[in-house]
């Protein structure tokens, strides 16, 4: 082989060795891109408990969030008990919000259990102002924490800050976005609240009699409303016999014409009371869970809570003519 055959193979193999080194650089470059981008276009990964939290959480994170409710539809919240593929979300989760221990005690054996170092976990009560549940022959030192903290609008604007904050946090890049969606979804609890605040002024009723557990106490202190609930903060609670009969007589006393049930729970106690008294029933909801067919229709915190205040018109007797 001449020299010059020998120089002209040489120069071939060099040339194919750098196009070979170019191709190879190349791909990695492009796959390098691609995990990029699919890192840049991965969603958040948020695990809630309760309806609201949830409800909350998909519109602050819109569609830069993977929201998960852990409650089953129709299951009562507080004696829900996590199943291994509820454990095996939180543990690659992002985000987990709950209401806090004095709600969601099983919460917090949950989070005891997560190997996930990197999961932010927001307690949604942090920043309110906890109430108690006073019923009679109780003390402020002795009765109970109502953890029902999203029924006064004014702690749900807290927690869809908190939600905005850790979505931020998680995500900086679309801060602005979370805080955007917070800001317009504070605005809609706003109007809500003035609904709420002007319609019950106008009810010649102030007295609920809810056939059910305490649930209302937040919203009925906003609104200078009184609440009697036939049952104590678990719905697992029964009322004793002189229980019933002092809420029959405080119906048939106060003339009250409807009494309030929830949904999650067994309405003996409310057909019972209808049954001595004479009085309606009525529907209102808690929204710590709802059933499922309220998810598959779509149904909203909002949707539920404006619901809630056209029954509370009918049984507390709204009367535009008539304000305190």
């Amino acid at each position: 082989m001449s020299k010059k055959s020998r120089i002209l193979i040489y120069i071939i193999f060099v040339v194919l060795i750098f196009i070979g080194f170019l191709v190879f650089f190349i791909i990695k470059n492009q796959i390098g891109t691609d995990n990029n981008a699919a890192s840049e276009n991965k969603k958040l990964q948020v695990a809630t408990t309760l309806f609201p939290l949830y409800d909350f959480a998909k519109n602050i994170g819109q569609d830069k969030a993977d929201v998960f409710l852990i409650l089953p539809p129709g299951v009562e919240p507080h004696s829900f008990d996590p199943k291994p593929g509820d454990l095996i979300f939180i543990n690659n989760a992002d985000i987990f919000i709950y209401t806090g221990k004095f709600m969601e005690p099983w919460a917090e054996d949950i989070l005891g259990s997560i190997k996930n170092e990197n999961l932010l976990v927001v307690d949604a009560s942090g920043g309110i102002n906890l109430i108690s549940l006073v019923a009679e022959g109780q003390s402020e030192n002795t009765t109970p924490i109502d953890p029902h903290i999203w029924l006064d609008f004014d702690n749900d604007k807290t927690i869809v800050d908190s939600i905005a904050t850790a979505f931020a946090e998680k995500d900086p890049k679309n801060k602005s976005f979370y805080e955007k969606n917070a800001k317009e979804y504070k605005m809609k609890l706003a109007e809500l609240d003035e609904k709420y605040a002007s319609s019950l002024s106008y009810c010649k009723s102030k007295k609920i009699i809810y056939a059910g557990h305490y649930a209302f106490g937040y919203l009925a202190k906003r609104y200078g409303l009184e609440y009697i609930a036939a049952q104590g903060i678990s719905p697992d609670a029964e009322p004793t016999i002189n229980d019933l009969i002092n809420l029959v007589n405080q119906i048939e006393s106060s003339n009250i014409k409807y009494v309030f049930y929830e949904e999650l729970a067994s309405p003996k106690i409310a057909e019972m009371l209808s049954k001595e008294t004479g009085a309606k029933l009525l529907f209102l909801n808690p929204a710590a869970n709802i059933s499922k067919e309220q998810l598959e229709s779509g149904a909203t915190f909002i949707s539920i809570m404006e619901s809630n205040l056209k029954n509370l018109k009918i049984g507390l007797e709204y009367n535009k003519e008539y304000n305190q």
